[in-house]
């Protein structure tokens, strides 16, 4: 069926749109930029988003009394608007100064400093005075956990927030309560997150334009470690953020900055740079084997076994089934993430070839994601006390330590990271994108479940940006099915069905991140551009097709920790190591 165009004038600027499109998605096209505080492209995670809350979209319509919303108002045939009016003009202005006098103002130490969105929109709109000073400021709750920030003084009630916890990551933790100047966003009965069913992804933290919710800081308590002669300080980079890095010095999304990314955390006086890569390889390696014994004994007729198998890689998303699905706690692979995998060698295997006390070492992991911070915490991970990842930092973090350093990133020689730990394979590399986990995997399944050597190393079937994709695998005969979703509200629909009884898949695949790691809410905030999202994906995949090693059992540092150490996958030792279980956190 031909897509019905609509043409209409903006700014004198005549445009021919589909039908249903909005006039601000319509000012794009032009290249003309209305100002909102509350609306967010969630293109990429097909889900509308038109709250109309801050009314600093307003335009004026010809025809129309009053200035309609832009975010909310559908384009008509012959429709004459203006952007730019006085009448707009002054409204904005009149709106911005009136979120100005129920807002603290202290930009100077705000976290979202130089990256705030109200911040940015006062400067367009030139305003130097506060005519409504000393507004209704209710009282409101602030918290800090391990991962999220909250302090809703500052917050502007864009909802933004609401709208990505409820209908991207369907978790609904967020929303308005009270009325009036009392009103402010929070949990139902104004509760705690750490009492609620938060799953700490902080994607309410990556969509908020304010300083309202941001990441908890650890940079002052890593300097402090650093410069600790009794420390000895480990980094550990995660895939997606050498390819999000970048942008934060004013690189093109997509940027590779994985050699300027290892001579920056030396720069930054960490002893040894490894790489959270290594403890992807070795996830495979065990998560491989978990998915390859699962499938002998469902082939073999053991009717006990729990198919399909889920991936446990992403924290937000083994904290979603904790809270929603207990009942299903079986079924998820018991392997680590790759980040809990890498402390757990680095505070055994490498600290007794170095002859280090465990309890000396301090192992960082730097983050596209929010939600590691809360995982480092997590009692299962420690031993006598002592975590195995003792904290973790995100991409923003580091970049704010690089520059507060004073080192010119941009300039930096490249340089490789430290071995043993830092030795990896092009399957690692993809674990940063929604897909990559699963295709991983399948290099690896296929090649120990047959015998033979892959005719292809890619696994397109399961590349994409689609919310939920399946694929059939033919392992040498036998089908394997496959599933892969992104996003929280896409991992429901998955654990609904297979509660119904009514999901035929073998493996499936889930990150609750938008486009996985990459749009981790702990990257360089890309404000739903799927385009950014795009170009970091291009270059992760990019870096796989690079390597020279691109399947996970080929790595010959992970085949020698398996010699001289764990003995082989799904040992005694990596069980104990490598492996963890779940709980029943349901919220009572």
């Amino acid at each position: 069926m031909e897509e019905k165009l609509i043409k209409l004038t903006i700014d004198n600027h005549v445009v021919e749109v589909p039908q249903g499109t909005t006039l601000l998605e319509a000012g794009k096209l032009v290249g003309i930029d209305i100002p909102t505080l509350c609306h967010i492209d969630l293109k990429g995670t097909c889900v509308k988003n038109k709250p109309a809350s801050c009314r600093l979209c307003v335009v004026e319509v010809e025809g129309r009394r009053n200035l309609a919303p832009a975010c909310a108002t559908n384009c008509m045939p012959d429709m004459v608007v203006h952007t730019n009016s006085a009448r707009v003009i002054r409204a904005r202005k009149t709106v911005a100064e009136l979120i100005l006098s129920d807002h603290p103002n202290d930009c100077l130490t705000c976290p979202k400093c130089s990256d705030c969105e109200l911040q940015r929109l006062v400067m367009r709109l030139n305003i130097r005075q506060m005519p409504y000073n000393d507004g209704e400021k209710s009282e409101r709750k602030n918290e800090v956990t391990a991962a999220i920030t909250r302090n809703m003084e500052k917050c502007i009630y864009c909802r933004r927030c609401e709208s990505v916890c409820n209908n991207v990551q369907s978790v609904g933790v967020l929303g308005a309560i009270r009325r009036g100047f009392d009103t402010t966003i929070a949990p139902t009965f104004d509760r705690m997150f750490k009492d609620t069913d938060c799953t700490y992804c902080g994607q309410c933290v990556a969509v908020c334009p304010v300083g309202a919710l941001t990441e908890r800081d650890y940079t002052d308590q890593l300097l402090d470690d650093i410069t600790n002669p009794d420390k000895i300080v480990i980094a550990q980079p995660a895939p997606a953020v050498r390819f999000g890095l970048g942008e934060e010095f004013g690189m093109a999304p997509g940027t590779i900055v994985t050699g300027k990314l290892a001579t920056a955390l030396r720069d930054l006086g960490f002893d040894y740079v490894f790489d959270t890569d290594f403890g992807a390889d070795l996830t495979i390696m065990e998560e491989g084997a978990e998915i390859l014994d699962r499938l002998k004994k469902f082939l073999a007729g053991d009717k006990s076994v729990k198919l399909p198998i889920m991936t446990s890689c992403c924290p937000a998303w083994v904290n979603f089934f904790e809270h929603n699905y207990p009942d299903l706690l079986d079924y998820p692979s018991s392997a680590k993430s790759p980040a809990q995998m890498f402390g757990a060698i680095a505070k055994t295997y490498w600290a007794e070839k170095m002859g280090i006390p465990r309890e000396k070492l301090v192992v960082v992991s730097i983050m596209p994601c929010l939600a590691k911070k809360f995982e480092c915490t997590r009692e299962e991970f420690k031993v006598d006390g002592n975590p195995d990842v003792d904290y973790s930092i995100s991409t923003r973090e580091l970049a704010r330590l690089i520059k507060r350093a004073n080192i010119n990133f941009a300039n930096l020689p490249e340089s490789n990271f430290d071995s043993p730990l830092g030795e990896s394979t092009g399957a690692a590399a993809i674990f940063g994108v929604t897909g990559g986990v699963m295709e991983a995997a399948l290099r690896t399944c296929y090649e120990v479940y047959t015998g033979k050597t892959l005719p292809r190393i890619n696994f397109d079937e399961v590349r994409g940006f689609e919310g939920i994709r399946e694929a059939t695998i033919d392992l040498n005969g036998f089908e394997l099915k496959v599933c892969v979703a992104h996003t929280l509200s896409n991992a429901r629909i998955i654990m609904d069905k297979l509660r119904a009884g009514e999901l035929d898949y073998h493996v499936v695949e889930v990150m609750a991140c938008p486009s996985g790691c990459i749009g981790g809410a702990g990257q360089p905030y890309h404000h739903g551009n799927i385009e950014v999202l795009k170009k970091r994906c291009e270059a992760l995949y990019a870096e796989d097709e690079g390597k020279p090693i691109r399947k996970s059992h080929e790595n010959p540092d992970i085949q020698k920790l398996y010699k001289e150490f764990l003995g082989e996958p799904l040992s005694e030792k990596s069980h104990h190591l490598l492996h963890t279980h779940y709980f029943d956190r349901t919220i009572k």
